[in-house]
């Protein structure tokens, strides 16, 4: 196998590389859950407990979540830097950083379970399941906002997890995408939208929205182009007005559309009342059926990426 990478351009290997390891993961996750997440997750939490006091002035806060954001990411960073230069295998040593960057392939198996649920009234068992996907609170949501949470999560753990990660391996360096995947686990834990994080979490917020700010529109592209034949005209003009927005709003307009299907608008956090954009307004509020629309959608997604980068892989090959 060595001998045959060695074959391959640097491309055409992170193709290789990137293709072999969503299938380990997927098939993986069939079988266990996995999450090596958590230790990280809960190091965040520990340490925002102990430096973002509800006493402290908003500056405060703010260089508290600088110094925690810096302190946590740095020596992560030097560390495997260092550490790959003794690496030999070169190519096991960025499956496996890449391995632990991609996001957990459950998504679609707990996105069905919520849909069941709700299907069957159940809808304590439907917001149980949702809870821990979604940083909102859940607990006094409808069977429409639970599925209209439930599709929103979808697109954009989808964007966060997948696609910008495989973006970052391919087009950046393994080392990079691994660190991008720890700047949304702290993001995750720091969430602006949850007012005891709003001054604690801007540093990391503002530094993640710059980097998923390419990747997410290179995303709502792909959407806008499948949306040809269908709301395209609405599609393209959601994309001319939010393309230099700093947030993932471009994603939600264009997906409402794709949907037909009305995304967006309040939201509970912390208890306390966030208003949001509200996307496709006039259209239907979303329902069961449309949160397996959305897993059919993403597939659909996820299949044209894998063929594009093998069709682009390929080429490079006989190119170089």
């Amino acid at each position: 196998m060595t001998e045959f990478i060695t074959q391959l351009n640097d491309f055409s290997i992170q193709v290789f590389l990137l293709i072999s390891v969503i299938i380990l993961k997927f098939s993986l996750a069939k079988f266990i859950d996995i999450n090596p997440w958590f230790i990280f997750t809960l190091y965040c939490q520990k340490l925002a407990n102990k430096v973002n006091k509800p006493q402290h002035s908003v500056k405060q806060k703010q260089l508290s979540g600088f110094i925690a954001f810096i302190i946590t990411l740095f020596p992560v960073a030097i560390i495997l830097w260092l550490f790959g230069d003794f690496i030999v295998v070169t190519w096991l040593w960025h499956a496996l950083l890449l391995f632990l960057a991609l996001g957990e392939f459950n998504l679609r198996e707990s996105s069905q379970e919520i849909a069941h649920a709700l299907t069957v009234k159940q809808k304590q068992l439907a917001r149980a399941t949702l809870a821990p996907l979604v940083l909102r609170n859940v607990d006094t949501l409808s069977p429409m906002g639970l599925c209209k949470a439930t599709i929103e999560m979808q697109i954009l753990r989808y964007a966060q997890q997948y696609f910008m990660i495989s973006c970052y391996f391919l087009f950046v360096n393994p080392l990079a995408a691994l660190l991008v995947r720890l700047l949304l686990e702290m993001h995750y834990c720091w969430n602006r939208k949850q007012p005891s994080f709003n001054a604690f979490g801007q540093s990391i917020a503002i530094t993640l929205a710059v980097l998923q700010w390419l990747p997410t529109r290179l995303l709502a592209f792909i959407l806008m182009i499948s949306n040809i034949g269908h709301h395209f005209i609405a599609s393209l003009k959601n994309f001319a007005s939010a393309f230099f927005q700093p947030d993932n709003n471009i994603l939600l307009a264009i997906f409402s559309l794709s949907l037909d299907r009305q995304l967006g608008g309040v939201a509970l956090y912390e208890q306390q009342k966030i208003r949001k954009v509200s996307f496709n307004s006039t259209a239907e509020a979303p329902s069961v059926e449309d949160i397996i629309r959305t897993s059919i959608i993403i597939r659909q997604i996820n299949y044209f990426c894998i063929s594009l980068l093998i069709i682009a892989a390929i080429t490079s090959i006989y190119l170089y």
